[in-house]
């Protein structure tokens, strides 16, 4: 006969490839992110299978559709080519996706919050390290600005060392491939000779585009997921004082 668990909800579950948690997020900075790029709202969420979903979609729905084309031809004022160069065909299937990732991100935060404050109160266990045949993976301290640091000089490593290794090596090929498509270090190799003329004519806007969302989400998110798991690692260890070394009779000092 199966029997009910003594906690209903889990704050986290550690695997050997990522660490995925419950905690409070704010849902307008998670909306934006969606609205930003559909897909990010969701991995902030580690809603993993949905956000992979979501962000090759954007890829391959705005490349058809040109919308990057057209965002960049409307803020420099060229609207007729603007309109020209847009896809409408696919602009339709473009719109009905966008709105309800930013939406369902919003939703889906507000919800997930309240769920984080339950399972806090529970005051569940965590399993602080996993071993495995792949590899290890533990709770422990790290620094919030190294893994900033590391997505800022290339993105993808910053989750590397805050061992998401999925969502690493997934940021970092898509970085790779946008890179590679849109020409981008042979434009910051001309900007750098003071060559811009010969920049702007290697740059394909449609892929340059796509990187300021992107580079701006990853180093935002490995920040912020590095605090959360420093916060993860205190809970859990301040569990396991309390349950191994704490008074049963210790009274906590009351304040008047």
């Amino acid at each position: 006969m199966n029997q009910i668990p003594p906690y209903r909800r889990n704050r986290a579950y550690i695997t050997q490839f990522t660490s995925t948690q419950l905690h409070l997020r704010n849902p307008y900075v998670v909306a934006f992110f969606s609205f930003a790029y559909p897909g990010f709202g969701h991995l902030l969420q580690h809603k993993y299978l949905a956000a992979y979903i979501l962000i090759l979609w954007e890829l391959f729905i705005n490349n058809l559709a040109n919308v990057n084309l057209c965002i960049h031809y409307s803020m420099i004022g060229d609207f007729e080519t603007a309109k020209e160069v847009i896809n409408e065909r696919w602009l339709m299937l473009y719109v009905g996706i966008y709105m309800l990732g930013i939406w369902d991100s919003y939703r889906t935060t507000v919800e997930l919050n309240r769920q984080y404050i339950l399972a806090d109160r529970e005051d569940a266990p965590v399993l602080p390290i996993v071993l495995g045949s792949f590899g290890i993976n533990y709770l422990d301290k790290r620094k919030p600005w190294v893994a900033l640091s590391w997505s800022a000089l290339v993105p993808g490593l910053g989750h590397l060392y805050i061992h998401r290794i999925i969502t690493g090596f997934f940021i970092f090929g898509y970085t790779v491939a946008i890179l590679y498509y849109g020409h981008i270090p042979l434009g910051i190799k001309y900007s750098m000779l003071g060559d811009f003329e010969k920049a702007k004519e290697v740059l394909d806007i449609q892929w340059l585009l796509y990187l300021p969302s992107i580079y701006l989400f990853i180093i935002y998110d490995a920040y912020t997921s590095c605090v959360e798991l420093n916060k993860l690692t205190e809970k859990e260890l301040s569990k396991f004082l309390r349950l191994n070394y704490q008074h049963p009779n210790f009274e906590f000092p009351v304040k008047d």
